[in-house]
């Protein structure tokens, strides 16, 4: 495949965190948490620069240690209510030149350089603005369903955070997605996302069989 486009990865990792102090550098399998995400990205044959976009400046060392580059994040960026687009616009200025954005959230250390490049492959075949990886969920609110075998649930596609894929040129305008989606469903391991102490004892157990 003849990569068309130049691709920035963006890898968001604050220094703050309310559920687990410190997250983004708390060790996993051996390794602070961010670290994982960059070895991927290292490891994809697409990205053509990796970036962390940090406000903190142990992680910032630790970043280029791993062998990324790091964007300095203005504290702005990198409060509760910041949102992720923001963050990537300020990626996107500071760091101009791209096509397209690949999102590497440190909370889903489980993905690989191959999965990386199997969704930008995908993102690329399909000429999607937005790509995003997850899986069908068929959980609905209980009494919503009149007890319906969960076979015979047709389900909904959830993005679990592992990759996004998307336009530059939608994030310039604050849109998180385009008219044109595409729906990535990947092995379920790779669904596990860090959210708190639970999810880091669950994504550590799973690492050590898959990675």
């Amino acid at each position: 495949m003849i990569k068309s486009k130049k691709i920035l990865a963006v890898i968001p990792a604050r220094g703050g965190s309310k559920t687990i102090p410190r997250k983004n550098i708390k060790l996993i399998h051996g390794k602070p948490l961010v670290v994982w995400s960059i070895l991927a990205a290292k490891n994809s044959k697409y990205l053509d620069k990796i970036i962390v976009s940090t406000d903190d400046k142990e992680i910032a060392k630790i970043a280029i240690k791993a062998g990324a580059e790091v964007l300095d994040r203005p504290k702005k960026y990198a409060t509760d209510k910041a949102t992720t687009i923001s963050v990537l616009q300020h990626a996107i200025k500071e760091v101009p030149g791209y096509d397209a954005i690949v999102l590497l959230q440190p909370t889903s250390p489980l993905r690989t350089g191959k999965l990386i490049d199997k969704a930008v492959e995908r993102f690329i075949k399909s000429k999607a603005d937005t790509l995003a990886t997850g899986y069908i969920c068929k959980e609905y609110e209980w009494g919503t369903t009149n007890n319906i075998p969960r076979q015979k649930l047709k389900g909904w596609f959830y993005d679990d955070g592992n990759i996004y894929v998307q336009s530059a040129e939608h994030l310039k305008k604050g849109q998180w997605t385009g008219k044109k989606l595409e729906k990535m469903v990947i092995e379920k391991h790779y669904n596990f996302e860090i959210d708190d102490e639970n999810d880091f004892y669950i994504v550590e157990q799973l690492m050590k069989r898959y990675l």
